[in-house]
């Protein structure tokens, strides 16, 4: 229904903006990569990776995937490496301050290809959660090996990395009320017809701070510093943890042991960091958008909207068992709540634009009215192939990060984690060691070099 001109112009942006991937099944081929995941198949899931990107330009998708499987698999140095060059794609776009011409070129994109079509017709920037998630992972990673002086250079890119998103976002918020108030138009999530509201509304979405901060992170940030011996660096990270997930006792008791006396000789300071299942997708769901065309007239038009459907395979616990003593776990992130947050903050731009959609939709299903009053309808009857939400999304990143630090002696512990088959032994042997477990469905892995006895072949450890 739309006029063949435009849709010329839209093809044309779709090849320009994004190339042969620009309108690929993502959804569909993440969750064929997780579905080896879940069978234990690592190198499965890294094939169907290399697979699914066969161009020569990789995506930042790409990279953030790809280093997730290579550290489940132990690769860490490669795993590095991928999450090194996604780190350097964000920050030259970050760095990167258009002139003229280009931010002339970049907000007609944007005006035609997110107003007519949909964010498909985006280069993939990733979202603040997993410009946050990308270094904290690149931390563990370091510590997961004991480079704690590797891991303090990416606590503190975390830290520069949100205090950038929080000065862009006040900026967003600002220009989009801006716009609303122009256009004298004011709608709201809950106002949308059969959209899963609730899910923006839960308690644990709503108690959050924001979308991109995240309490392990700083809980992390503070863990390095101690174990650096520097306690005046320590605390400011404790107590933003702190602030970030309040009434948390886990979080308060590292505060106050940062006076504590340090483990014995023969003990080790151990934080143990267990993260479990996989993070949400992204899926698209049809909303009915009332476009009042005049005094008498309102047409309804079906847009698309995204919605979080968490992971619901790697069943939930909040202990492990260590040399078969049962220990309490804290849960301290969810990447679920936290892609939530981001689309409930991210909802007044993406109805603001569903509703430029709608609207020429509805122009377009009156002009048939007008030519074809036998088949009238007040609801837009054409199918349009491209209105449908953007599905892209980190996948392999974990979703539930627990904790728990105790003090161990020193040489080679059994841990068991619930749902997952056989005990893996680690070996303690630092003054401050973390221990990096990663369980979804019934497979559970130490990644790093604490591991004595990991349950499955991890990639090049054959």
């Amino acid at each position: 229904m739309r006029h063949c001109l435009l849709l010329t112009v839209l093809f044309s942006l779709v090849v320009q903006l994004n190339g042969c991937a620009a309108y690929r099944n993502y959804d569909q081929e993440m969750q064929e990569t997780n579905d080896q995941l879940m069978m234990g198949n690592i190198e499965g899931a890294l094939f169907l990776i290399e697979q699914n990107n066969p161009w020569e330009s990789k995506d930042l998708l790409y990279y953030f995937e790809k280093g997730a499987v290579l550290s489940l698999g132990n690769a860490l140095p490669d795993s590095q490496i991928a999450w090194r060059s996604a780190d350097q794609m964000i920050v030259q776009r970050e760095d990167t301050v258009p002139s003229a011409p280009m931010k002339f070129i970049n907000r007609f994109n944007r005006e035609m290809g997110v107003m007519f079509v949909n964010d498909k017709l985006q280069r993939y920037d990733g979202y603040d959660y997993e410009k946050v998630m990308l270094t904290t992972q690149m931390a563990l990673n370091q510590l997961s090996v004991d480079d704690f002086e590797g891991a303090r250079t990416d606590i503190k890119k975390t830290h520069e990395r949100e205090a950038l998103i929080a000065r862009e976002r006040e900026r967003q918020y600002e220009a989009v009320e801006e716009q609303a108030k122009a256009q004298g138009i004011k709608v709201h999530y809950k106002d949308l017809r059969g959209y899963p509201v609730a899910t923006l509304d839960a308690p644990s979405v709503i108690e959050l701070k924001n979308g991109y901060q995240s309490a392990f992170s700083h809980y992390l940030a503070g863990f390095t510093y101690e174990a650096l011996g520097e306690r005046g660096l320590a605390a400011p990270g404790y107590r933003q943890a702190i602030e970030l997930r309040p009434n948390v006792p886990f979080l308060e008791q590292a505060l106050r042991d940062l006076d504590k006396p340090p483990a014995k000789a023969d003990e080790s300071d151990v934080l143990i960091v267990v993260q479990s299942g996989l993070a949400p997708a992204r899926a698209s769901v049809k909303v009915l958008i009332p476009i009042q065309l005049n005094a008498s007239l309102v047409i309804d038009a079906p847009i698309s909207f995204p919605v979080m459907v968490p992971d619901a395979v790697t069943p939930a616990f909040d202990s492990i068992k260590i040399d078969g003593r049962k220990r309490p776990l804290s849960a301290i992130n969810s990447v679920t709540d936290m892609a939530t947050r981001t689309l409930r903050d991210d909802m007044p731009e993406i109805i603001e634009s569903a509703r430029f959609r709608a609207n020429m939709a509805a122009i377009g299903q009156a002009n048939y009215n007008a030519q074809n009053p036998d088949k009238a309808s007040l609801v837009v009857t054409a199918k349009d192939p491209f209105e449908e939400a953007d599905t892209r999304t980190w996948r392999t990143l974990p979703d539930k990060t627990l904790v728990a630090r105790l003090r161990l002696k020193k040489g080679n512990h059994t841990i068991t984690v619930p749902n997952a088959d056989g005990a893996l032994t680690v070996r303690i042997e630092r003054d401050h060691q973390v221990i990096n477990l990663r369980a979804f469905g019934k497979w559970a892995y130490v990644i790093g070099t604490a591991f004595v006895t990991p349950p499955a072949t991890p990639l090049g450890l054959k």
